[in-house]
């Protein structure tokens, strides 16, 4: 029997490790030209290649992040330039049109909480309050600090010369007064922090089942204080109709529901200062004021 020969060995061998052996999956077995398999896949050498998460949005080159960063801040330039640019033609349009103006408003009239027309007020008490709310909030302004509002309605009334009404009267007057060992004396009123000399309130009924309310408001106060009124109500009401002659004017302050007039008397050294509500009296047959203080009499 015959040796086979070396060579027919080595095929056998060849074929039996192809048949054996699983083959290497790689480029060569994807569906190309078989000359793919043997030529080198060349194309990321001398690249380096970000690293992608799986599932995550792949990451531009620097170079594209720098030109979508250049090409974001060229518009961001542009918008405000255009925005700019329009903003002046309308300016421009608005020129030549001419456009509408805001009437100017005084800062002392935006900041008054109440309207122009609302009554006068002497230190916090308005003209128009009722008798039984002043008397309920004790607001007194005079001296001393114990003093009381007394009316013709009050029996001591007497005791400081008012004479004796009712309620039911039309008009009554009121004057604050205070206790002394001999009975109720005559207060002072205080007006510009000054003591006057003399002081009286009036009171009105509107109708038969109206309360009464305060319509007028009397201070006799000196040459001096009665000048420093007149600097102080001019720089809060402005400038006042001057009326009279003139070596005794009359001040008069008006805002349509109120009036606050100063008037010299003819010994020029006093002054009275006037607070009233209009209409200053109710009409009556008959009526007059039933308290007469001759200082006020004068003017």
């Amino acid at each position: 029997m015959k040796r086979p020969s070396l060579i027919a060995l080595a095929a056998y061998a060849v074929v039996a490790a192809a048949w054996v052996t699983p083959p290497v999956r790689g480029y060569a077995d994807t569906p190309t030209d078989s000359r793919a398999a043997a030529r080198p896949d060349t194309r990321f050498e001398g690249h380096v290649q970000p690293f992608v998460a799986p599932g995550a949005a792949p990451v531009a080159p620097p170079a594209a992040v720098a030109a979508a960063a250049k090409a974001s801040s060229d518009a961001k330039t542009r918008v405000p330039a255009k925005a700019a640019k329009a903003a002046s033609g309308a300016h421009a349009v608005l020129k030549r049109r001419g456009a509408p103006r805001t009437p100017a408003v005084s800062t002392a009239r935006a900041r008054a909480s109440a309207p122009d027309d609302a009554p006068f007020a002497f230190r916090g008490i308005p003209l128009g309050t009722t008798l039984a709310a002043l008397r309920d909030t004790s607001m007194v302004r005079a001296t001393p600090h114990e003093s009381e509002l007394l009316c013709e309605t009050d029996i001591a009334g007497g005791d400081i010369g008012m004479r004796i009404k009712s309620d039911a009267s039309l008009t009554v007057a009121c004057r604050w007064a205070h206790r002394t060992h001999q009975g109720w004396t005559p207060s002072r009123a205080v007006v510009d922090g000054v003591p006057a000399l003399d002081h009286i309130l009036r009171f009105a009924h509107a109708s038969a089942t109206e309360p009464l309310r305060l319509y007028e408001m009397s201070f006799v106060v000196d040459g001096g204080t009665a000048f420093d009124l007149r600097d102080l109500l001019a720089s809060r009401y402005g400038k006042p109709r001057v009326l009279g002659a003139p070596s005794l004017p009359l001040l008069v302050w008006d805002n349509g529901t109120s009036t606050i007039t100063i008037c010299l008397l003819p010994d020029n050294q006093r002054a009275t200062l006037t607070y009233m509500l209009k209409p200053a009296v109710p009409a009556g047959k008959g009526i007059d004021k039933t308290l007469k203080i001759s200082q006020f009499d004068e003017g």
